[in-house]
């Protein structure tokens, strides 16, 4: 059975994102920001990270376009935008673009997402990225089907295609029942290729990683 709810424009599902648990995401962001700082959300979606982060005791503001998703949004700031759009006149302590936004197939596209990000951060900010690795990419294959679970949720990741580092795929989550579809395309990206778009907005990649899938960068 299909499951019930509206869609946003890029093909997600509210409903998953209201019932999808928050698994350490505001916890990496509050050891990140320090406390009681000021957090921009990029794509926040139903707040499931932003939400938690007020209870830790940040100033949030929650972006997204989607005023479905804004809707289940309780604690945070919700604010309705294109990321690509957004020019609040605001700075943040900490941007988080998460949900492989950077994995867009589209490098306008990227750079436009990071550029929102240069304009918000403050001087001693950080930008905490969350990406799909190359390693990640490159275990994929047409026909490979990865199952997992997220809170109540079952997940499936069924590949399609994976031509010139342009994956294609459909991720299905189900609750008994009821199953919700999404089909995307990621670029696998280096972190040479993180780096470089990174610059074009004013942003310097930091060494290492905070977390796994995780990428921490700053004005510079």
């Amino acid at each position: 059975m299909r499951g019930p709810g509206p869609v946003t424009a890029d093909g997600c599902a509210v409903e998953v994102y209201r019932r999808l648990p928050a698994m350490g995401e505001p916890e990496l962001v509050h050891r990140l920001a320090g406390a009681a700082a000021r957090i921009l959300d990029l794509g926040a979606g139903t707040g499931r990270i932003a939400d938690p982060l007020v209870a830790l005791g940040h100033d949030v503001v929650a972006v997204d376009h989607s005023a479905e998703m804004l809707a289940h949004v309780r604690l945070a700031r919700a604010h309705r935008s294109r990321i690509e759009d957004l020019d609040l006149g605001e700075r943040f302590d900490l941007v988080l673009l998460a949900s492989h936004l950077v994995n867009t197939p589209d490098d306008a596209l990227r750079g436009a997402l990071l550029a929102a990000v240069g304009r918000h951060l403050t001087d001693g900010g950080r930008l905490l990225l969350q990406w799909h690795e190359p390693a990640w990419f490159d275990a994929l294959r047409p026909g490979i089907v990865g199952e997992g679970t997220l809170g109540a949720l079952t997940s499936r990741l069924d590949v399609h295609g994976y031509e010139a580092g342009l994956l294609r795929a459909t991720v299905s989550y189900s609750d008994g029942e009821l199953v919700w579809t999404h089909a995307f395309t990621a670029r696998r990206l280096t972190r040479d290729d993180v780096a470089a778009a990174l610059a074009t907005a004013g942003l310097r990649l930091e060494p290492g990683s905070p977390a796994s899938g995780w990428l921490v960068a700053v004005p510079g």
